[in-house]
């Protein structure tokens, strides 16, 4: 895994939120998928390890983002944690991983990535959580590279051109949108290793191409 990515171990993260700016709005749940390989080098699903988060102190909570995920923030029953507490629950076991694999630290892999990158972030920074296993600005976006693979960047749609089974209904819990997008991601590198596009061929430090002729 450490020679896949360059030292990076891909997690897989998604979050459900009260709003779009992760500045002012709360972050209401949080999910982490870890990728493992197997002897030849075949990407998996590992483990899941989502949380409920209780919004910070003075959180906006925009009713339309509610509504779309259907989430309600004080619901009997939710066991929702704070920031601080969700953020350690989940990094802990990311940085068990980077070690194991023997990476310098995680990449963070999402469905338009930058979206749950800024919201880990500012959690993490509002809880002044200084060992955040995550690379500070690398992504992986599974969007982006949907679109190239599948001719499509919405999840649903990328995972059935996948031919990944993909409920609308579950669909907006962190857990079950990290776990699909996990599948997403290793279908989409275990593609590209079947056809022959990793490992890299061998250099042949001899070899001069001859200059392309109409």
């Amino acid at each position: 895994m450490s020679r896949r990515f360059r030292g990076f171990l891909p997690v897989v993260v998604d979050v459900e939120t009260g709003g779009f700016n992760p500045r002012t709005d709360a972050l209401l749940e949080v999910a982490a998928v870890l990728i493992t390989m197997d002897d030849e080098g075949w990407l998996k699903r590992g483990e899941t390890i989502s949380r409920h988060v209780a919004p910070f102190e003075g959180a906006n909570l925009e009713k339309a983002a509610l509504d779309f995920t259907g989430i309600d923030p004080w619901a009997e029953g939710r066991e929702a944690v704070s920031e601080d507490e969700a953020l350690r629950e989940v990094f802990h076991p990311i940085r068990k991983a980077v070690k194991a694999h023997d990476c310098k630290r995680a990449v963070l892999v999402g469905h338009n990535a930058t979206f749950d990158h800024n919201f880990v972030f500012a959690a993490a920074e509002r809880a002044d959580i200084k060992r955040n296993p995550f690379h500070p600005f690398s992504t992986f976006d599974t969007a982006t590279l949907a679109g190239l693979v599948y001719g499509h960047t919405v999840l649903a749609e990328a995972c059935k051109r996948a031919g990944i089974e993909f409920s609308n209904r579950e669909a907006h819990s962190a857990a079950y949108d990290a776990e699909k997008t996990a599948d997403l991601f290793c279908g989409m590198v275990n593609r590209w290793k079947a056809l022959g596009g990793f490992p890299l061929p061998a250099a042949d430090p001899g070899r001069v191409d001859e200059p392309a002729t109409e």
